[in-house]
């Protein structure tokens, strides 16, 4: 029997504008990028507390550059790719390696159980995966605004997220080893609904879902701020949620 293709939720394409967007955006001064520098924290530490100096590496992801150079100060063969240079559902073509790094970008593919099965293939054995990406509990209060926006017929806005019980079956049926999944939050403050688009969008983490809704009319945008700020504390911030999920997995 023909194996079913899985359903067609994301789009390249989109992905890889809104990376060039980003990019581009990256250039003012004020741009955002704390999720990736927490990941990229959080990656090294990780490989300083597990004790391991890969020699080949692979890192996906990245734009900010830093953690490839971080890793290259430390001796190691580092190739930086990304969803315009790799196709994370197709398997990938290198000698293999002893990390693999992806950064902000696993929750976005269509396959995910297929793209985490070719990392594993690209591992030597003994190999490790890291994966970090945004989890189910992030964004509550920008779901509670769109929903909000469109009361009666919500159009599908947000992307659909893994949570930890989901990510640790993945690995499993990967067949990753010494697997393990944890989260952590990172909260955020804001003053408005536009800045907190504005920092997805300065991070490339808009929306790349393969069928893009209408732009929200006006009355509608004034209903998602309105909710938006509900959420609001004393001094008239909202303290926003990115759950940072982080799948381990080992090859052996």
């Amino acid at each position: 029997m023909a194996q079913q293709a899985p359903p067609r939720i994301f789009s390249r394409r989109r992905r890889i504008v809104g990376l060039r967007r980003a990019r581009v955006r990256q250039a003012h001064r004020n741009a955002a990028r704390y999720i990736l520098d927490d990941m990229v924290e959080d990656v090294l530490d990780r490989l300083e507390f597990v004790r391991m100096n890969p020699r080949r590496v692979l890192v996906i992801g990245d734009w900010t550059g830093t953690l490839a150079l971080s890793l290259r100060g430390a001796g190691a063969q580092v190739q930086e790719q990304d969803v315009a240079s790799l196709d994370e559902e197709a398997p990938i073509e290198a000698v293999p390696y002893d990390l693999v790094v992806s950064l902000a970008s696993l929750d976005r593919v269509n396959d995910l159980p297929g793209a985490l099965l070719h990392i594993r293939n690209a591992l030597t054995e003994g190999g490790m995966m890291i994966a970090s990406f945004l989890g189910a509990g992030s964004l509550p209060n920008l779901r509670r605004a769109m929903l909000a926006a469109e009361p009666d017929r919500p159009a599908a806005r947000m992307h659909p997220l893994v949570d930890n019980r989901a990510a640790s079956a993945l690995l499993e049926r990967a067949l990753f080893r010494r697997q393990v999944v944890d989260s952590r939050t990172l909260t955020v403050s804001f003053g408005s609904l536009d800045r907190l688009v504005s920092d997805l969008r300065d991070q490339g983490l808009g929306s790349a879902l393969a069928s893009a809704p209408p732009p929200l009319g006006k009355a509608a945008l004034e209903r998602a701020e309105t909710a938006f700020r509900k959420a609001a504390n004393r001094k008239g911030r909202v303290l926003e949620s990115f759950e940072i999920l982080t799948l381990t997995g080992w090859k052996d």
